[in-house]
């Protein structure tokens, strides 16, 4: 056993190797150490890098590397103020001490993100890692760490998302605590988290009285065996927060400002899920005396707890709650009545190789819900569009990490100045699937092949000066476009006629343009491109003949706000809908006196879109700030009601198209970096998809989206960030692919767009 003289005179040993003069603090923990070891046979030692400056390392990492196996038990770092030590002395020390490595806690934001980002790569063999305020935005902890327990991550606002494979190499975790980050997506979140095979508790959010993550007492009156416990750091003090604000004050809004409280559960349909009638209040399951305390934006996501304990079974202790059978009971009936796991109701898992199989011998699978196992049956051979279906659902349910693509050449076009170009709208050909057009915010006319990334062709700005909202392509002349400015300016196109790049100003268009319709936002020709309809901010619409160009008629007052879209039936000529910031959705019929309409629906907020789906059974509205709802077209009653969570914004403008056909239904919302992907038929969530910057790693917002009209789960996002230095971009998404086969593409720049206008 080593004395404590023998633990300070290695330690002067090696000072005086390296002409360092001693550290007295560091002579009073081998000291104590020594002296615990004696008294009560275990010891360690707490380095506090507080106390220390670079030189002070070198004999440390002498003395710890000469330890011998029962001299200390343990090393602990710790390091809570702001200060100038080098990060590679740093490592040096971290990697002297071995196997004997327990606590790493730094509390410094600057140092603490720098060595993260170290060992997030290579890993570490603590026991417990602890860091506070780091600045990471994007974490991946990939590297190995093999002996790893505890995971503390609070307060690390800049966080927002976590790689597909970060914890991938943490075999013993058992704790991990991101109270008070930025992670909103539940989805990815899971999936994540479902790679840690010893997880049993999680926290995102803390109750009042826990420093730790088991479970609270005052939930929990049983002793539970934990791992060497250890202080997570006392609750943020007014300077603290103060020191936080300054630190994030240019980061994006944490949690909206409507937010007060926090409800795990919304049990207004208690009784079908099986809870009790004592133990709702209000419609919120009581919690005995539960107070959120530092919660991240995930747990304000709807379900949060029931999505987190179906799909992470392991759990036992979540945001110091224990998780009980009956919880266990109640996420699964809530998991699959809100959520897909696979697309079109599939109830397990399929290969790729077994569906060919299958539809090669002519032979489908059915589950049998009494035995819960998969039957197969022999039957007549299904039609293409039944396995089509098994295919998707096979690949879609490989990842939640889908192919995300920009769309080259908006990147690698300019204009004359060498300023980016800055969609603002676009649309998919009805004919060709390569092509794609779209229209800028200096009212230039792209098109492009989205497959090769070739131009096909490009209009200046010259006659069209202004933002190009409106956008639509004819039925039966595919080759003709009719884009629309906010200036009012209307103008039909040939494709097939423009220039393959961008000509001189002397260039005459062979176009037909149309009167003016000011405050334009949306434009939309009939099922037999006999006439189209302009909206805009105004309570009117405009109704013109395609080949003639004249206006036929001047709508007016139609609604008492704004008509942002009106939109014609895709089978019936005559029939439209206008939606309108009034809170109201109208039917109208060109057959009848537009004295009053068809009928009327109303929405609680105000509306920004309205399309109908492909068959036009159905009416989709999206009313701002994630109203979405599909009504019966027939009659307006309401058919689905996606139930989306709110953010309290009145500026969260939300846009909502049909994918597969009218299968499924993808909603995006301006103040929103989430895609969200939901059944037509039952509402329940198949997938979110989170938008990111590739190269910042900010978060990009969603301005308008197109569901692919010839590929299955495959659709477009225009997105935009709202930072200074914004970019703009239309990117690809790939539901059916990995994002493992991205290749980096580079990004134009821009400037805010305009948010609330057009489809």
């Amino acid at each position: 056993m080593a004395s404590s003289s023998g633990l300070v005179a290695r330690y002067l040993g090696f000072c005086g190797k390296h002409r360092v003069p001693p550290n007295s603090e560091v002579v009073a923990w081998f000291t104590k150490a020594a002296r615990d070891r004696i008294l009560h046979g275990e010891s360690t030692v707490v380095v506090s890098l507080d106390h220390l400056a670079d030189a002070d390392i070198r004999p440390l990492v002498d003395t710890f590397t000469q330890l011998g196996p029962s001299e200390i038990d343990a090393v602990d770092i710790v390091q809570k103020s702001p200060g100038s030590l080098n990060a590679d002395v740093v490592m040096s020390l971290v990697n002297s001490i071995g196997s004997k490595l327990y606590i790493i806690d730094f509390q410094d934001p600057s140092f603490g993100e720098d060595f993260l980002r170290r060992i997030a790569k290579d890993g570490i063999g603590c026991r417990i890692l602890n860091f506070w305020m780091t600045q990471i935005q994007k974490l991946n902890m990939a590297g190995r760490f093999s002996h790893l327990h505890f995971l503390n991550l609070d307060f690390c606002m800049s966080i927002t998302s976590l790689h597909k494979d970060c914890f991938s190499d943490m075999p013993k975790l058992v704790r991990l605590s991101m109270c008070e980050t930025r992670i909103t997506n539940l989805g990815n979140t899971t999936a994540v988290l479902s790679k840690l095979p010893c997880l049993e508790e999680l926290r995102f959010q803390k109750c009042l009285c826990c420093l730790d993550t088991g479970p609270c007492s005052s939930f929990h009156d049983e002793k539970v065996g934990r791992l060497r416990p250890v202080k997570t750091g006392p609750l943020l003090t007014n300077e603290d927060c103060d020191r936080r604000n300054m630190l994030y004050e240019d980061s994006e809004p944490l949690l909206s400002s409507h937010i007060k409280k926090m409800n795990l559960f919304d049990s207004s349909k208690a009784g079908q899920f099986g809870i009790d009638e004592g133990d709702t209040r209000d419609g919120t399951v009581l919690w005995r005396n539960y107070i959120s305390h530092h919660p991240s934006p995930i747990c304000f996501e709807k379900y949060y707890r029931e999505h987190m304990i179906a799909c992470l079974p392991e759990l036992k202790v979540l945001d110091n709650l224990p998780i009980q059978e009956k919880d266990r009971k109640l996420a699964r009936t809530v998991f699959s009545r809100c959520y897909e796991q696979f697309p079109y109701k599939r109830m397990h898992a399929e290969s790729v190789l077994h569906v060919l199989h299958e539809r090669q011998m002519g032979q489908c699978n059915f589950f049998d819900q009494n035995t819960r196992k998969i039957k197969k049956r022999v039957s007549r051979r299904p039609g293409s569009h039944f396995f089509s279906r098994s295919l998707n659902a096979a690949k879609v349910g490989l990842s939640f990490w889908p192919l995300i693509q920009a769309v080259s050449p908006i990147s690698h076009l300019a204009k004359e100045d060498n300023l980016p170009l800055r969609p603002r709208q676009f649309e998919y050909h009805p004919v060709d699937p390569s092509l794609m057009a779209f229209g800028t915010l200096d009212g230039e006319l792209i098109i492009i092949n989205h497959e090769n990334g070739k131009l096909f062709s490009h209009v200046s700005s010259t006659g069209m000066p202004n933002s190009i909202l409106g956008l639509c392509w004819l039925k039966k002349f595919p080759s003709k476009l009719i884009a629309g400015s906010d200036n009012g300016s209307l103008r039909l196109f040939d494709v097939n006629l423009l220039p393959p790049k961008v000509p001189d100003l002397s260039y005459t268009y062979d176009t037909v343009a149309y009167d003016d319709f000011e405050h334009l936002t949306s434009v939309h020709v009939n099922s037999t491109d006999d006439w189209f309809l302009t909206s805009g901010y105004t309570k009117d619409i405009a109704l013109y003949d395609v080949a003639s160009g004249k206006r036929l008629n001047l709508l007016s007052n139609l609604h008492s706000e704004p008509i942002n879209v009106a939109k014609f039936a895709h089978h019936c000529p005559f029939l439209f809908a206008t939606s309108s910031f009034d809170r109201d959705v109208k039917m109208w019929d060109l057959r009848q006196k537009l004295v009053k309409p068809c009928y009327r629906a109303s929405s609680s907020r105000g509306n920004v879109m309205v399309c109908f789906s492909p068959d036009d059974v159905h009416l989709l509205v999206s009313a701002v700030d994630n109203e979405v709802k599909q009504l019966l077209a027939v009659d307006g009653r309401l058919h689905l009601d996606l139930n989306i969570a709110s953010s309290g914004s009145a500026q969260n403008y939300t846009r909502s198209y049909y994918m597969n056909g009218g299968d499924y239904i993808i909603s995006g919302s301006s103040d929103e970096h989430v895609v969200r992907i939901c059944c037509a038929q039952t509402g329940r969530r198949l997938r979110d998809v989170v938008m990111e910057d590739g190269e910042s790693g900010n978060s990009l917002f969603v301005q308008s989206l197109r569901g692919d009209p010839f590929r299955d789960f495959h659709f477009s996002i225009l997105a935009a960030s709202t930072r200074r230095s914004s970019k703009w971009e239309i990117v690809k998404v790939n539901l059916l692919a990995s994002d493992s086969q991205l290749q980096e593409q580079p990004h134009g720049q821009g400037c805010l767009p305009f948010n609330s206008l057009g489809g």
